[in-house]
């Protein structure tokens, strides 16, 4: 029988109207699933009993697994409904419940991940947890039915063991917390010791850092352009350079569809796994821009135009913005049977001589080979397509074939059950989106980016933002929800500032500077530090501990919020003039490397910040306008430099230039690049090419 309080599972599942997807493909499971808020506590009080609590996404493999074997058995399903209140949550719709229990639940197993799958009693505290569990013992783990029974015996029989254990999480959760001692280091010697160990897990084989699996880390690949910010070959451009190269050529870039996979699960950035999440490919376009401006390899142009034609035809939403996700599969039991190819779908969609030239550029049949399946093919640049082509006998050019090839298999693959999108709107993913389309748009020259940027932009503005309260987590039909997160605040305000200077449009800058003020008045926490989380702001339920204070500070591997914030108040420095923010973002930076000195990989975001500030601003500003403004704007854009701010347009720029003999007023209407270094200006320059050089050949030298 089960126990008083016990509610049998509803004929119409409380997921079935759910906004998260994630949530909603788990309406028809046998459990009954209680999505996060006050109600499932409430519930577990009352009745006595503990609760499971389940946080994954609808772009996680394993979390498919887990739901259509473990949580679709009958037997799992009885006894969860006797024994316990069930609590399922999309990590992308609440990243504050994920991080708070994945710090749990890591502290207490030592595993992270998704799916989490975490026991805590009715106030929220974790007492037993892991990931994957399948329904009987197997994959080297426990078998779900009996871990269930156990933990139910354990919660009646033995409760002074579950206080015990769920006391021992919270001690240790307050020790990770707790400030190391010591003073803070120089921002200089932070940014220079962090880079060094980058450097030190290099991989020289493959690109990238450290081996198997292997994911992105875009803000280490600025950390280290930025190390060496003149021209010429150092060992961390070169290392910032072969890891953009062999990541454009893995498995983990989609060579026919564009976009990059999540991360590599082998060394040589071969085989991914195949989910597509809209913040990575943001963060990677930034970092091919960059790459693009660095070094000009066209490779690099490449990507960025394929990945932007991803995401505008796959996670375009036609109000503006972008969806959160694409999922790695199919259907039950898939496995990226969409992204690979055996020979023979091979050739079936091409002739004979495309079918030799395709397998020998994408490496079918060599390291792509799928590991539970040898005959299905990721694909990958093995080799270039001149190489590949000698000897065989082609009808046109080698680069004319293999695009013909290609677009043959991209409308083959068109033709196959896609994997799902998940088309939630969230603040943090589109501020990053609105950086990269920006940023991109004034590299190579696209108004349509530009437009899609703003277009976004001012849609949120409109829905999901207001000036006291910030910006939404999430946009749906009824407006902004999920107040009070700060990744949403930051990543947005950068969004805005980027395309403020993109679009030559200053009235991006107001709600992006008023972002950054409630970020600074209402998030501050221990040592001024700041919480993931307001909680004067936050409009969720303050339930399992969701307020409770945490400070994002190392990339996870996206840049943390606390190092955006800094990168945020330098950019807005650079773009207003307004030094007040500069010292805002040194006095958080000081903390920042008082606590995550020795985090190498996962302390980039930070240790780029602190290279910046040390980091003079150039501004330029075009004057003119017609074609030949736009060309000097184009070259000014296109140069590398790690902190510039280019303005171009009808507007005044929001920051004065330096009062510098040399400039002097225009002679007429020509046009004119006024370049300008700190404290002191250049002479005009009107050539592309001259001001190319200027920017170029100007090392940025330390105040």
């Amino acid at each position: 029988m089960a126990p008083e309080g016990a509610e049998r599972p509803r004929t119409a599942s409380r997921l079935a109207e759910a906004s998260s997807l994630y949530l909603r493909e788990a309406a028809n499971q046998p459990i009954d699933w209680h999505p996060w808020g006050s109600e499932p506590f409430e519930l577990a009080r009352r009745s006595a009993r503990p609760i499971l609590l389940d946080i994954g996404a609808s772009w996680c493999h394993w979390c498919h697994v887990m739901d259509e074997g473990t949580y679709a058995d009958a037997e799992v399903a009885e006894i969860l409904r006797q024994h316990f209140v069930t609590v399922k949550v999309d990590r992308d719709e609440h990243p504050e419940v994920d991080r708070r229990f994945q710090r749990q639940v890591g502290a207490l197993s030592g595993e992270g991940g998704w799916p989490l799958t975490a026991f805590l009693t009715p106030d929220g505290d974790v007492f037993y947890g892991g990931t994957y569990f399948p329904p009987t013992d197997g994959h080297g783990r426990p078998g779900f039915r009996r871990l269930l029974k156990e933990i139910a015996r354990l919660w009646s029989e033995e409760p002074d063991q579950v206080r015990h254990q769920a006391t021992a999480v919270r001690e240790a959760i307050a020790r990770l917390g707790r400030a190391p001692p010591g003073s803070s280091p120089k921002l200089a010697s932070f940014a220079e010791a962090v880079s060094r160990e980058l450097l030190g897990g290099f991989d020289p084989a493959y690109g990238g850092f450290g081996t198997a699996p292997k994911f992105p880390h875009p803000t280490a690949v600025a950390l280290l352009l930025g190390t060496e910010p003149g021209r010429g070959t150092t060992p961390a451009r070169d290392a910032a350079r072969e890891t953009l190269l062999r990541m454009a050529d893995g498995g983990m870039y989609d060579q026919l569809g564009g976009g990059f996979h999540r991360y590599s699960v082998d060394e040589g950035w071969h085989i991914p796994h195949f989910e597509k999440m809209g913040i990575d490919n943001a963060e990677l376009l930034v970092a091919y821009v960059d790459g693009f401006r660095a070094f000009g390899t066209p490779r690099f142009e490449e990507i960025v135009r394929g990945t932007i034609g991803w995401a505008d035809a796959v996670l375009g939403d036609p109000q503006g913005g972008w969806g959160a996700s694409q999922d790695a599969d199919n259907a039950p039991g898939d496995d990226g049977s969409y992204f690979t190819w055996s020979r023979g779908e091979l050739r079936e969609a091409l002739d004979a001589q495309e079918s030799r030239l395709v397998s020998r550029v994408f490496g079918v049949g060599t390291d792509g080979r799928m590991p539970h399946d040898p005959e299905r093919n990721v694909l990958f640049r093995l080799l270039p397509v001149a190489e590949a082509a000698e000897g065989l006998a082609l009808d046109a050019a080698p680069e004319q074939v293999f695009r013909r090839a290609s677009e043959k298999l991209r409308l083959a693959r068109e033709r196959r059950p896609a994997p799902r999108v998940d088309r939630a709107v969230y603040g943090s993913i589109t501020g990053r989106f609105l950086a990269a389309y920006a940023g991109a748009a004034g590299v190579f020259g696209e108004a349509d980016w530009l437009s899609t940027a703003c277009r976004a932009a001012d849609r949120w503005l409109a829905q999901g933002y207001r000036g006291d309260r910030g910006v939404a987590h999430l946009l749906g039909p009824a407006g902004g929800t999920g107040l009070g997160l700060l990744d949403d605040q930051v990543s947005f305000a950068r969004g805005l500032i980027e395309l403020a200077v993109a679009a030559g449009r200053a009235s991006y800058l107001a709600p992006a500077r008023e972002l950054l003020e409630l970020v600074d008045r209402e998030f501050r926490g221990e040592d001024g530090l700041l919480r993931d989380v307001a909680p004067k702001l936050y409009d969720g339920a303050p339930v399992g501990g969701s307020t409770d204070a945490s400070y994002p500070l190392e990339d996870s591997p996206h840049l943390s919020p606390n190092s955006a914030a800094a990168l945020a108040w330098l950019r807005l420095a650079s773009v207003t003039g307004d030094e007040r923010w500069t010292e805002k973002a040194r006095g958080l930076l000081a903390t920042i490397a008082s606590r995550v000195g020795g985090a190498g990989l996962f302390a980039a975001g930070a240790a780029l910040a602190a290279g910046l500030v040390e980091t003079p601003t150039m501004t330029v500003v075009i004057e003119g306008s017609g074609p030949e403004a736009d060309r000097l704007l184009l070259a000014a854009r296109r140069a590398w430099h790690p902190r510039s701010v280019v303005w171009g347009g009808p507007e005044r720029p929001p920051f004065e230039l330096p009062s510098a003999a040399g400039i002097g007023a225009p002679a007429g209407p020509g046009v004119r690049a006024l370049v300008c270094f700190a404290s002191h200006c250049a002479p005009p320059v009107a050539d592309p090419p001259a001001l190319t050089r200027l920017i170029e050949e100007s090392r940025p030298a330390a105040p």
